[in-house]
């Protein structure tokens, strides 16, 4: 609620939106690829394959299961983190059923470049929305403040652990994987500048250090 009455709603919400939705369309970009998947989409599309599932319903499935860990957590969701356990899911099933599959190194490398770059503006737009996080960047915060290690360390144990576990069951990676490692901090941290909405909401202590939370997120 306090998000909502924040205001501005007119500009931040349909920038949620259109983040959300160019998530979903940056990930099946990069599948269309064959260069490797984003580090959750590894096991996204390892579950895919033991599940009778699309790959977006099973981003939709274990955004729900991401959520329940909150719980024990007691993290607390905001707008964003609903809307994108749904938007980006049904995004990247119709990305795929839309963009067929390609051929030609060159192709593959185009579509890459683009999936990458695409999903580090659709990452600072619904950050920059300011209407809470993902399920999982929700996760990876939590982690670092009951356990107090740093946002950096936590993220790369859990996307470590994911990539890893994706693998074994049967998901893809490759150099789009470490591409996407590589790039998607410093590009989001570059575009959020550009799209984070200011709020004239008071800013107090929580707000502040929700603030330094989300920078060093997207690094």
């Amino acid at each position: 609620m306090a998000q909502l009455r924040a205001g501005r709603l007119t500009r931040r919400v349909p920038q949620l939106v259109l983040g959300l939705l160019l998530y979903g369309g940056s990930l099946g970009l990069m599948l269309r690829s064959s260069l490797g998947l984003a580090p959750w989409d590894v096991l996204h599309y390892g579950l895919m394959l033991h599940l009778p599932l699309t790959l977006g319903q099973t981003v939709v499935a274990l955004s729900v299961l991401v959520l329940l860990l909150w719980i024990p957590l007691r993290e607390k969701p905001g707008v964003a983190t609903l809307a994108n356990a749904v938007v980006v899911g049904l995004s990247l099933d119709a990305t795929l059923a839309l963009v067929p599959p390609i051929a030609g190194t060159a192709q593959q490398v185009v579509f890459l470049g683009a999936g990458v770059v695409l999903n580090g503006l659709a990452t600072a737009l619904y950050i920059g929305s300011q209407l809470g996080r993902g399920p999982r960047d929700g996760l990876m915060t939590a982690l670092s403040r009951v356990t107090g290690r740093s946002l950096r360390l936590v993220r790369t144990g859990l996307e470590v652990s994911v990539v890893a576990l994706g693998l074994l069951l049967g998901g893809v990676a490759g150099v789009g994987t470490i591409l996407y490692a590589l790039a998607i901090g410093p590009l989001t941290q570059a575009m959020l500048p550009w799209v984070i909405v200011d709020l004239d909401a008071p800013q107090g202590p929580d707000h502040a250090t929700r603030s330094r939370e989300r920078n060093d997120t997207t690094r």
